[in-house]
């Protein structure tokens, strides 16, 4: 008997994955969790059967999350990552020895041990020296901190359920007050294409948009998520994600990326008409 993972993408699309191997499952607290094997995408994760990454395109994802911001800001020293219990932010992180603190907030413990376990691909540097892991909710984490972090990266799940609270305008006031004087912030926006998730990224760049005095939105491919097309927040209070890109010197720096380079990062924030329509 053949098994296969599917996922409804919107009331009249699914997607699906063959699965070789069912290796891990688990229901904690907050959600389900499972790590499947298949032949074409590797191992992937999935939380209450929607998908979090696969081991053949997560680092698309995961260096878009870091590398954008990484290139603009020519000072980052302290990170919070909300969500990404997976690890692949944090690996990401990691290239850079300037970063002196790494503080990952994952209301989940389950996600991450499944992750070390099952996926070192994303994990392998959760145990860097840098790198602070707290088990609480990001929303009351970030309540406390105020003009200490140079970089906010959320990764956190779809505006839907438990991650609905992280794209609200009382979230992102905490993380602009959390932020130093030039900080940024990048979080996930989805797809802008289904109806119903097109409806929630308007409503969440609307709370973003009257945060922070610098907004965008930038995009990438990523095969194995709704559509295949993925969009991503940057807001700052300072840095412009154009003008201030300074690609010599992150050229300068060699980290080592396969999707990521400074040429495709000023072609990510040009975005198509229909979803500068949907953003006005």
């Amino acid at each position: 008997m053949e098994l296969w993972y599917k996922e409804e993408h919107s009331p009249n699309v699914k997607f699906s994955i063959k699965v070789d191997k069912h290796l891990y499952s688990h229901t904690s607290r907050f959600q389900r969790i499972d790590i499947m094997e298949s032949n074409e995408f590797g191992r992937f994760l999935t939380l209450d059967s929607s998908m979090m990454l696969t081991e053949k395109d997560e680092f698309i994802y995961h260096e878009m999350m870091v590398h954008v911001a990484m290139a603009i800001h020519p000072n980052v020293k302290r990170v919070l990552v909300i969500g990404g219990g997976d690890g692949g932010v944090v690996r990401e992180l990691t290239k850079y020895p300037s970063i002196d603190e790494i503080d990952l907030v994952e209301i989940d413990e389950m996600v991450v041990e499944a992750c070390k376990a099952w996926l070192p691909q994303t994990a392998c540097k959760l145990e860097d020296t840098r790198v602070q892991i707290y088990y609480v909710d990001g929303l009351r984490f970030i309540r406390a901190k105020e003009n200490h972090y140079d970089l906010i990266i959320v990764d956190s799940t779809d505006p839907f359920g438990p991650g609905e609270g992280l794209y609200t305008k009382a979230f992102y006031g905490n993380c602009f007050k959390a932020l130093t004087d030039k900080g940024i912030l990048i979080n996930q926006h989805e797809s802008p294409y289904y109806s119903e998730h097109a409806a929630s990224l308007k409503r969440a760049y609307a709370s973003l948009e009257g945060c922070f005095p610098i907004t965008q939105f930038y995009q990438a491919h990523i095969p194995t998520y709704p559509t295949g097309y993925w969009l991503f927040g940057f807001a700052s209070k300072a840095y412009h994600p154009i003008e201030d890109l300074d690609e010599e010197k992150w050229n300068q720096l060699g980290i080592e990326t396969d999707y990521y380079n400074t040429t495709l990062h000023r072609g990510a924030f040009a975005l198509p008409n229909y979803i500068q329509k949907l953003l006005k």
